[in-house]
């Protein structure tokens, strides 16, 4: 590894502070488990100055309610998500979504904001010693869209002949089915509106910007959330898709909706023909049937990966079945 800096932040105007001093060029460091693998593999064209470690600073590993809202720090440990009571209760999809995040000991070291954050896995992008100049490394074009595409976007790219490389987060579908929103050093954005397709940036954070905590508004009476996922090792794989849902009932019918899969597309996805499919109506297979083939309806497959939207198909059915 090249040398860099490393600064141990005490508080978060600290942090933002290092963020702003190395204009673009210094990188937050919690868990590690995303970063140091890059900067080991030198994936990228450009290297960070320095690392700004925030796991010491205080009191942003919290998981808690509080006004209505449970609200978690970004540097909750993954797996104490996972098993948290009032979290597995209450807000099921995001703790089953931390509980199939990796391996248990990544699971340790790993945390809801790193993996809301994390970079892209597409394996031209993460080959090491930059081998290929891709589109997000500011090359000239995406070397997938001629390659291996078995884990690529089946709804196309961020433009037309653009990147087709997936978002791999677990928790990320989650947040957006719980209308979750971030806050950052400088805003809240709705999760949904928080991830991004530019030039090595998977969010829409700005260089001198970071996530201070996660607030899920609490479910209203009659909501359930469920979390699926397909992978090929369930005990340690990226997924090939997955799938959030929480939904409302109201006298047996569906009253609210929201469903999103990850993994398919350049960010998460959210299925809105699926909520439509299901909205005011009663959840029985029929109805997750068609729930599931609406959420793919507009799918594009490339050669490699018509498998994908079987996959997708089969997590939207079985997520709505799960919320009945």
């Amino acid at each position: 590894m090249k040398t860099f800096a490393h600064f141990n932040a005490s508080n978060m105007e600290e942090a933002v502070s290092l963020l702003n001093r190395y204009q673009g060029k210094a990188a937050l460091i919690a868990g590690g488990t995303d970063i140091l693998g890059k900067m080991k593999d030198r994936i990228l064209p450009t290297y960070p100055e320095a690392l700004i470690n925030i796991k010491t600073i205080p009191g942003l590993d919290e998981i808690r309610e509080e006004n209505g809202f449970l609200k978690v720090g970004p540097l909750a440990i993954l797996e104490d998500i996972a098993h948290h009571a009032t979290v597995r209760s209450r807000y099921f999809a995001l703790s089953e979504a931390a509980r199939r995040t990796a391996s248990p000991h990544l699971r340790e070291m790993g945390t809801l904001g790193g993996n809301i954050c994390q970079d892209i896995r597409c394996w031209y992008y993460r080959n090491p010693e930059n081998r290929f100049p891709c589109l997000r490394k500011g090359g000239g074009r995406c070397y997938a869209l001629k390659g291996d595409t078995r884990y690529h976007s089946i709804f196309g790219g961020s433009v037309d002949e653009g990147c087709i490389a997936v978002h791999p987060s677990d928790t990320a579908p989650a947040l957006i089915a719980l209308d979750a929103v971030i806050k950052t050093s400088k805003r809240t954005v709705k999760a949904e509106d928080f991830f991004q397709v530019e030039v090595t940036r998977t969010t829409v954070l700005e260089a001198d910007e970071m996530v201070t905590g996660i607030h899920i508004p609490e479910p209203e009476k009659g909501t359930k959330s469920a979390y699926l996922k397909f992978a090929l090792r369930k005990s340690i794989d990226f997924p090939i898709a997955n799938c959030a849902a929480r939904i409302t009932m109201a006298k047996g019918q569906v009253s609210a909706a929201r469903i999103c899969l990850n993994a398919v597309y350049v960010k998460p996805y959210r299925a809105l023909g699926a909520e439509a499919a299901i909205i005011g109506k009663t959840i029985n297979e029929k109805n997750a049937t068609a729930a599931g083939s609406a959420a793919v309806a507009s799918a594009k497959p490339l050669a490699d990966n018509a498998y994908i939207v079987e996959a997708a198909r089969a997590l939207v059915k079985k997520a709505v079945l799960a919320c009945s």
